[in-house]
């Protein structure tokens, strides 16, 4: 026989740890720590490593336990911008779920910037049992190669599969048009936020599915910043009579969009009516009280946590075995109504776009 069970032939010897450092470039201690340790090395580094080691033939060896590294009861949560208000409450849910099961929670801001993403990963993967992205600006394929180091649970994103925990998003984009609508209001705009904002895809995705279904005119303008400066911007390039409703990417930027309309004599909601996202802290006690579509925040943090505790105590294995697809955890929005939205009082005195917003008419969705 000229072959293994797994494919090998058994006349060659096995490719050892040095020929697979060999192939990739790198030293032979890089490879090992790839295997024993990956949280101690790059990323990318030790997901071409995996690769070249598979298309070799490569095996390792079974860590016995007692080498195996000790647990460090430490979870890192990686936010986008820890001064986010959205923030406040996924963090405290984490925490208490967190110190309720005998872990601490290390918190990493990434400031909005997925390369920053990457860097703190890559330096808190060797200290923990697991990671928590929250509202993540890297790509996919950067989240699966945390996650096969890792166990990884995705926030307020997608990921088909990777554990996730997300708001519906869909449901109370619908809820914002319809109360538009049934307010008297014929031409939203959808105020955008991060173009690498995995959330911000699906609200405008469900707004042009909620405008074409109700034969409503929608726009998108954008994308901005999603903070109060991004809002003020939005609020410079917006000419009153264009919409006589605007819905926004998050409660943040439709704070500062309206602080924005009240410099430039636009009033909320006489002039338009605003809706936000995500309830945060301040909405209700803005000027006007902010219309949003509200989620349990608290809840996000404490059902991510929870679902990484899950895959914390599934049994660890030395060889790495793709992962099936994943529910995705959907956690109910409503939509909270205040004073910043109101009935049209009066007809629209124009159809036409400002100079330097991306105009993008709803048509049917595909």
């Amino acid at each position: 026989m000229s072959d293994s069970s797994d494919g090998v032939d058994a006349r060659q010897p096995r490719p050892t740890i040095y020929d697979v450092a060999a192939a990739c470039g790198v030293a032979a201690s890089t490879v090992s720590r790839t295997f024993s340790r990956p949280g101690r090395v790059n990323a990318e580094t030790a997901e071409r490593i995996r690769r070249v080691a598979a298309e070799m033939g490569y095996r390792t060896t079974p860590v016995p336990q007692a080498l195996s590294p000790a647990r460090s009861s430490l979870i890192a949560l990686l936010v986008s911008d820890v001064t986010n208000p959205f923030f406040f409450e996924i963090i405290r849910g984490a925490e208490e779920t967190a110190s309720a099961a005998g872990y601490t929670l290390l918190i990493a801001d990434v400031n909005e910037s997925a390369d920053a993403e990457r860097k703190a990963l890559n330096r808190t993967l060797p200290l923990v049992d697991g990671i928590i992205l929250a509202t993540s600006r890297m790509s996919d394929s950067s989240i699966r190669v945390a996650a096969k180091q890792r166990p990884t649970v995705v926030l307020n994103r997608s990921t088909s599969d990777i554990p996730s925990v997300v708001t519906d998003n869909a449901r109370g984009m619908r809820r914002a048009v319809e109360h538009l609508a049934d307010l008297g209001h014929t031409a939203i705009t959808y105020v955008a936020g991060p173009k690498d904002s995995w959330a911000d895809g699906i609200r405008w995705q469900a707004f042009r599915e909620a405008t074409y279904e109700l034969s409503l005119k929608g726009r998108r303008v954008g994308p901005f910043a999603p903070t109060q400066a991004g809002g003020l911007t939005a609020a410079h390039e917006f000419t009153k009579g264009t919409a006589s409703a605007l819905v926004v990417y998050n409660d943040l930027m439709a704070i500062g969009l309206m602080r924005g309309f009240a410099r430039q004599g636009i009033s909320v909601p006489d002039d338009v009516s605003v809706v936000g996202f995500d309830n945060i802290f301040g909405s209700d006690f803005c000027s006007p009280p902010l219309t949003t579509v509200a989620a349990s925040l608290h809840s996000l943090g404490a059902f991510a946590v929870q679902t990484l505790l899950v895959e914390l105590r599934k049994p660890a294995s030395t060889v790495f075995v793709p992962p099936k697809p994943l529910k995705v955890a959907l956690l109910p929005s409503q939509l909270l109504i205040r004073e910043s939205t109101a009935p049209l009082i009066a007809p629209l005195r124009g159809d036409t776009v400002p100079d330097g917003i991306v105009d993008s008419a709803v048509a049917a969705p595909r």
